[in-house]
């Protein structure tokens, strides 16, 4: 048998479909979202959309390459491991970009609640991933689980931060028609 079919990701190959074509798939609902937010002209700014907006898409592309770098073939799994750490260490810097445009920002005035799912866990979860990344080869199977969570933690912040954005455009629809009724 080959190594790679004895590897420990082998185990999580279903998994990983599962969530990485979700990921996928609300990638492109986000997109709608976006464009529903030009058509009803809802006030944003470059940096509202590089604070609110980007980091859905980037959360859910961060899922998609992470199910993907577990899904591949690898050799050897410390390759995997390197691929892992350097996607949470890429997340973690793009979450402290995120909080510099979310502070910089006027359009919006953030709630605790917006700190949390676009700042807070996103940081924890990207940490975790990086932490991972680098323990993975030391004790893969308990590890994976680790990853795994922190996968899922960021498809939750992608679909918690998207339907924000959906609530969000609906009110201000909704506003915007009571406002020229008015």
């Amino acid at each position: 048998m080959e190594a790679t079919a004895l590897s420990p990701l082998a185990a999580w190959e279903s998994f990983y479909v599962i969530v990485g074509s979700s990921a996928a798939a609300l990638t492109g609902l986000q997109f709608v979202v976006i464009v529903l937010g030009a058509e009803i002209e809802a006030p944003a700014t470059v940096h509202t959309t590089r604070a609110f907006g980007t980091p859905t898409i980037v959360h859910f592309s961060a899922v998609l390459l992470n199910s993907a770098i577990l899904s591949a073939p690898w050799r050897d799994i410390s390759h995997a491991s390197v691929a892992i750490a350097a996607c949470g260490l890429l997340g973690i810097g793009y979450t402290l970009l995120v909080l510099r445009h979310a502070r910089r920002q006027t359009a919006y005035v953030p709630v605790l609640e917006d700190w949390i799912w676009h700042t807070v866990v996103p940081f924890v979860a990207y940490g975790a991933l990086f932490t991972s990344g680098s323990l993975l080869t030391g004790n893969p199977l308990s590890v994976l689980f680790v990853i795994g969570a922190c996968v899922l933690m960021l498809l939750f912040v992608g679909i918690h931060n998207a339907w924000d954005s959906v609530t969000y455009l609906a009110l201000q629809r909704r506003k915007r028609k009571d406002d020229a009724g008015a």
